[in-house]
């Protein structure tokens, strides 16, 4: 039999895996998407580090598009840096964009990717060794190393310590620094000698510098007529070299002229010098003849208002404790809390006037942004109007709860008045504004603010607060050193101030009332208070002094001569309420000298007050905005106002009559302000107005403003054939404007504004207003009539 032909199977063949390479189209396109998605992340996490706090309550509201979140990626950008930077890797989660954007153009570029792979695990490394050394460092901030870096930490610590932690994470340093950038302890030593003969070399260049003669030997050689070539290109001169210390028979030696100069500047120096001490001894044989000259001396027997004159207001003996109402609200707020499964470690209770802090101190692990989230959970549980949750108290390792006060003690501006913590205030212009959540006495230095900005709803206590500020003023400073200019377009706030006006008020010279209403004065007098600003500044150069304080002490001192033009300066505060209605009417005219004042008064001792509802852009420019760090909120409506006054949260939930929150550019403080009636101002304007007082009030300097009006004269050849019309026009609707004529007479417009020109100049009416219309002179047509037919005589 034949041998069966052995079968030989055929072996499969293997398939050849796939190839996944990308092609160059591709390739650009996914290089442009993670290019895009790394400037995504970018802008979302450095967003987040400044908004994490107001974007917490939207985490869990993802699919609410009523609610907007202050990330620049809106909901998104917040979701994933939540994820990244407050769960993952804190700030070191910006390496991952770094890492997407180089991976990104190295495909978009169609870069040779041959250990990039390498690069991409080092850089995670790296991002989870800075994360661990970040959480090391600033264990209490949450986005430095994120809940990685915290964990970690916390994690090693509890086996390790934090020695044993330190020690890992410099080893980690090292390991990094060998394996990735080719570390060796040889390279610093190279480093440290090249240091070394560099600072060597520039020792030797010096010391050889210094050997050389400041003179030098020129030789009498025949002048060479060649001309001096300059490479205007390379800068080389083709110029003979100098040849020194080369001795010939007729040589002489040359000075250099800066010595001379220096010479000369040194005896000039020595002569002022001498001048100085000459001055100074005279101004002490004068200080020891006379003494320090007392600016008070022209009213040496004026008397400060006495405590009397102030009532004492609510209860006499302080703060009422009303036991049952504090462990009623502890435990309410515990047992809001434990309904949401947080744990409180410790409470205590700060009793103010109106409002008790309630200090929390959560179990370990309790996140902030979870209770703060709870605001109106705890005000629901309370009862409570205008529950403020702070989150944590700056400078103590608590949260703190204010609730209002069922009943609220008055905080009397005697109380204030006669405490030891104003009474004893070494500042230049002491106010005292009320008393904080713990009944101190709050005290600042408008001098230091440097500007006072003042805002809330209407009824809230601006004008009282105004009254505290100027009555503070008015128990600590004599009538010598400190002047009010007093604006009040409401004609009513202010008037009871008019009784110390030769005490205490300025005013321009040819003004009747010194408590400014009137729009055309308030220009003519902060435009006053400009010259006064720039004649304060000539004298300080003068004085060769920085600031009012030295000047006046200088003065005192009898160092500054008076027959030079130099006077002892008094500070001067310049108050303004409803500051909104002056920039309504006035505008521009108003606002610029403000700016003026707000940037450069505060060296030379003008302080601005200003009190307005809002503080709105077109109220207040962002360049007067700027000058006034020091702000006062009262009651306002919303939180947008709230943000619009201190650039935060919190106006909208005080209570009002005069709760307020004061910052002066950082922590917000929360004040009750003190209670001073109109019949107690009333009282100390009387008792000082009864005294002996200065002549006259303190003189602004004249300011000349220009004509409103029109410069053209009053020719009647020249006028309108239209005049007479037009004036019948003004007379008989009593309203001086354009565009009335226009309507009525059916003209241009820059024809009706010459004849307005003309009526003016004929004293038909008044000058210009600003956005008000024209005050018309003219009762009727009879007179009008008259005086026509008088022009014409």
């Amino acid at each position: 039999m034949a041998k069966k032909a052995k079968r030989t199977k055929a072996k499969p063949t293997k398939k050849k895996p796939r190839s996944y390479k990308l092609s160059k189209q591709n390739k650009i396109i996914l290089g442009s998407l993670l290019i895009l998605a790394s400037i995504f992340l970018t802008l979302a996490f450095i967003s987040f580090y400044f908004n994490w706090k107001d974007d917490q309550s939207l985490l869990t509201e993802f699919g609410e598009r009523n609610e907007e979140a202050k990330n620049l990626l809106k909901k998104t950008g917040a979701h994933i840096s939540h994820f990244f930077m407050y769960k993952g890797f804190g700030l070191t989660s910006l390496f991952i964009p770094v890492l997407l954007c180089l991976k990104g153009l190295y495909m978009f570029l169609g870069l040779d990717q041959k250990g990039m792979f390498k690069k991409l695990i080092w850089g995670l490394i790296f991002m989870i060794w800075t994360s661990i050394a970040l959480g090391f460092v600033g264990s209490d901030q949450p986005l430095l190393g994120g809940l990685v870096g915290y964990e970690m930490n916390d994690f090693l610590q509890d086996y390790i310590g934090i020695i044993g932690v330190l020690l890992l994470l410099v080893f980690g340093l090292v390991f990094i620094l060998v394996r990735l950038f080719q570390f060796s302890p040889e390279d610093i030593g190279n480093w440290f000698k090249s240091r070394n003969s560099s600072l060597k070399t520039a020792f030797k260049g010096s010391a050889k510098a210094e050997e050389k003669e400041s003179t030098m030997t020129l030789s009498l050689d025949p002048i060479d007529d060649t001309p001096v070539i300059i490479d205007t290109y390379t800068h080389k001169e083709d110029i003979p070299p100098l040849v020194e210390e080369k001795q010939v028979a007729d040589d002489f030696e040359v000075k250099v002229a800066v010595e001379e100069e220096k010479e000369d500047l040194a005896m000039e120096v020595e002569k002022i010098v001498e001048e100085k001490v000459e001055k100074d001894n005279i101004a002490d044989k004068l200080v020891d003849d006379f003494g320090l000259f007392d600016p008070t001396l022209e009213l040496g027997n004026y008397k400060f208002p006495t405590i009397d004159l102030l009532d004492q207001h609510g209860a006499t003996g302080g703060i009422t404790i009303n036991q049952e109402e504090l462990e009623e609200n502890k435990t309410k707020i515990v047992t809001t809390l434990k309904n949401y499964k947080i744990g409180i470690a410790q409470i205590k209770a700060t009793i103010g006037p109106t409002v008790t802090l309630y200090e929390i101190v959560p179990e370990a692990g309790v996140r902030i942004s979870k209770i703060k989230n709870l605001e109106d959970d705890i005000a629901l549980s309370l009862a409570a109007l205008g529950i403020r949750i702070i989150a944590p108290i700056p400078g103590k390792g608590t949260i703190g709860i204010e609730v209002p006060n069922k009943n609220a003690t008055i905080v009397s501006m005697r109380s204030v008045i006669s405490s030891t913590k104003f009474q004893k205030a070494e500042m230049q212009l002491p106010i005292a504004f009320g008393k904080t959540i713990s009944n101190e006495t709050f005290v600042v230095d408008l001098a230091k603010m440097p500007h006072l900005l003042m805002a809330g709803a209407t009824g809230q206590g601006k004008s009282v607060g105004l009254n505290a500020v100027l009555t503070s003023l008015l128990y600590k400073k004599h009538p010598a050193e400190v002047k009010f200019v007093l604006i009040d377009p409401k004609k009513v706030e202010l008037t009871l101030f008019n009784k110390i006006e030769r005490h205490y008020l300025a005013k321009l010279p040819d003004s009747e009332d010194a408590i400014i209403t009137d729009n055309t004065k308030v220009i003519h007098t902060l435009n006053s208070l400009c010259i006064e600003m720039d004649n304060r500044y000539e004298l300080l150069k003068i004085a060769m002094v920085r600031n009012i304080k030295e000047y006046n002490d200088k003065f005192k001192a009898r160092k500054l001569n008076p027959n030079d033009g130099h006077m002892f300066l008094p500070y001067i505060v310049l108050v303004i309420d409803e500051f909104a209605d002056l920039i309504m009417t006035a505008g521009k005219e108003v606002e610029t000298p403000i700016a003026r004042l707000a940037q450069l008064a505060r060296a030379i001792g003008i302080h601005l007050i200003i009190a307005t509802q809002r503080p709105s852009v077109n109220v207040i420019t962002g360049i007067i905005k700027a000058n006034f760090p020091a702000r006062i909120a009262f009651r306002v409506t919303s939180k947008i106002d709230s943000r619009t006054i201190l650039d935060a949260q919190g106006a909208d939930q005080l209570i009002g009559r005069g709760d307020m929150l004061y910052t002066q550019g950082n922590d917000v403080t929360r004040i009750q302000c003190a209670f001073v009636d109109t019949p107690e101002v009333a009282k100390i304007t009387e008792y000082i107005g009864s005294q002996r007082a200065y002549p006259e009030a303190h003189q602004l300097p004249e300011y000349v403003g220009e004509d409103s009006g029109t410069s053209i004269d009053n020719n009647i050849s020249e006028r309108d054939a239209m005049f007479r019309d037009a004036a019948e026009v003004i007379v008989i609707a009593q309203q001086g404007s354009a565009s009335l004529i226009q309507r009525k007479l059916k003209l241009g417009y820059n024809r009706a504004g010459r004849i307005v020109d003309q009526l003016e100049a004929a004293g038909i009416v008044g000058p210009f207003e600003g956005s008000k219309a024209r005050q018309v002179l003219i009762p009727d047509l009879v007179a009008l009539e008259h005086l026509l037919n008088n022009e014409i005589k």
